[in-house]
């Protein structure tokens, strides 16, 4: 039989190519991946609220924050109620993240796991919102531990028609307002108010101009932090009040608040 002959051109590309293939690896041609899986930097447990008025919230947040992980190169994980915390639980995160999660009605094994790990700076913490929905509700007594980590304060009021509101920075140098203007709108929020205000005992980051309600309301508290850290906590910590309406997530100034904040709680404990 004979053999057919090679074009010219294919002979010269075997003459030059044919070495080169014989260096790549035995994986190359068995299409086995030969990259290195990223090692992440720690990892975060969400407990994010799954129903309610802060639904749209939570289903906004968790695209942000999957992303956030894979581009900052971190591990998430997501739970919807209290049943599965514990200390063995929590000893594989560096970051608990209350995504709107109220503080109370969890199971007491999560309670006491909670306030060892916070106490003691065993992770970090950041949370959101509905975290100082601090009374008696839904039949459950004030959760005492909690208040006094954010404060000593207790849920007396909110904005039920919502308005927009400017919160001042207090503290441009704190890690947590990197990249953060002295002052930003936002555009829709409840604005709880408390008993009192926590700056006595926490350090506050930043507050909201309550003269800047648009449109304007009595419902008021005259100094109301509304971003603080209570460094009496062996954890580094942050409290961000506003995280209601999904809209946030458009807001460059609160995204970028609550990525410096991720990083610097879950990198401190």
């Amino acid at each position: 039989m004979n053999r057919p002959i090679l074009p010219h051109k294919y002979f010269i590309l075997l003459l030059f190519a044919g070495p080169l293939l014989l260096m790549l690896p035995f994986q190359a041609f068995c299409g086995i991946a030969t990259s290195t899986p990223v090692k992440k930097r720690f990892h975060v447990i969400v407990l994010a609220e799954n129903g309610g008025h802060h639904l749209a919230f939570t289903q906004a947040a968790k695209p942000w924050l999957n992303q956030l992980a894979t581009d900052s190169a971190f591990s998430i994980d997501y739970i919807t109620n209290t049943d599965r915390i514990d200390s063995t639980f929590l000893s594989r995160y560096q970051l608990f993240l209350q995504l709107d999660y109220p503080p109370y009605a969890w199971k007491k094994k999560a309670v006491d796991a909670f306030e060892h790990y916070i106490s003691s700076g065993k992770i970090g913490w950041v949370g959101l919102h509905h975290a100082t929905l601090l009374g008696e509700f839904d039949g459950y007594p004030i959760w005492q531990w909690f208040s006094r980590f954010m404060g000593g304060i207790r849920f007396t009021n909110y904005i039920p028609t919502f308005a927009a509101g400017k919160v001042q920075v207090e503290d441009t140098s704190h890690p947590c307002m990197k990249g953060i203007p002295a002052s930003f709108v936002i555009a829709q929020e409840e604005w709880y108010t408390y008993n009192k205000s926590p700056r006595s005992a926490v350090y506050v980051l930043a507050s909201v101009d309550e003269t800047s309600y648009t449109p304007a309301s009595d419902i008021k508290m005259g100094d109301h932090p509304v971003i603080w850290t209570n460094p009496h906590m062996a954890a580094r910590n942050l409290y961000i009040f506003m995280g209601h309406s999904p809209i946030l997530f458009s807001n460059t100034a609160y995204t970028t608040l609550l990525r410096n904040a991720i990083m610097w709680a879950a990198q401190g404990h």
